[in-house]
């Protein structure tokens, strides 16, 4: 059964966002919407459900901003601080359900999670500060891709790597979410076979050894074969209107609050 969901972009930044602390270049002090850019985050509501992809430092006024109040899981692609700074902001859907909140993850990022936040999971104290902290159901990513169902939404995965540290994309129905994306081995792009809208990562136009530039992911984009690609994951090199310009029609920039459509087949 094919059901519509909805893809929203809480944050399209770099790791430090745009603008940049002290910075003075014009995309920095640009006053345009699309030139601000919280750190990269996504909601997705399937049906009556909703899904954080990644939470990090910004969650807390992305929540605020597009009125989340109330999650049915979250999705990490790795662990990273841009990613999962915000984990602490997640306690008030605990106290709310008084129920631990559903994550999906690789076990190379739980174990990263793990010692950063080991007063979460190994809380010492009395029982009225163990209420206090997050709660959190670990539910792990097995193997380097495979299909499965989280919390009543099909979702299907897949593993490449940055700087050495495992990442996971995500396929929800004809969406794939792929960030922070630098090697990878040419299987992957059976995973994305039939994808029609892609998400991914381009930091600037210039190479980098942690992510794909924009010419690298339009040529990945172009390989994948999708309809309809939004690129996030920004620094303030790119301005977006005159990114805009230089990519093909079908490549476009995301920013922060666009909304998108997507279909996923809940019987998978």
């Amino acid at each position: 059964m094919n059901v519509k969901a909805r893809f929203l972009f809480l944050g399209t930044g770099g790791s430090m966002g745009v603008p940049l602390i002290g910075c003075s270049c014009p995309v920095c002090l640009s006053p345009s919407p699309f030139n601000k850019r919280l750190r990269s985050s996504a909601l997705c509501t399937v049906g009556d459900k909703c899904f954080l992809i990644d939470c990090g430092p910004d969650f807390r006024s992305q929540a605020l901003t597009h009125h989340i109040d109330r999650l049915d899981g979250v999705l990490f692609t790795h662990a990273h601080n841009d990613h999962t700074a915000g984990m602490e902001d997640l306690r008030i859907f605990n106290w709310r359900t008084d129920k631990a909140l559903p994550c999906l993850l690789s076990i190379e990022t739980a174990d990263d999670i793990k010692r950063r936040y080991y007063y979460i999971f190994e809380p010492e104290g009395d029982e009225i500060y163990r209420k206090m902290l997050a709660r959190f159901d670990l539910e792990y990513l097995v193997g380097d891709r495979g299909t499965l169902n989280f919390q009543g939404m099909p979702v299907g995965y897949f593993t490449y790597a940055q700087g050495g540290m495992r990442v996971n994309g995500f396929k929800l129905g004809n969406l794939a979410y792929v960030s922070d994306i630098r090697d990878y081995d040419e299987s992957i792009f059976e995973e994305l076979r039939g994808v029609d809208i892609l998400v991914m990562s381009a930091l600037r136009y210039s190479a980098s050894h942690m992510h794909f530039s924009v010419d690298e992911a339009v040529a990945f984009s172009k390989k994948v074969g999708a309809s309809h690609t939004w690129l996030m994951h920004v620094a303030h090199e790119l301005d977006h209107d005159e990114a805009n310009a230089y990519l093909p029609e079908n490549i476009r920039m995301a920013y922060d609050g666009l909304e998108l459509n997507f279909d996923i087949n809940m019987s998978k």
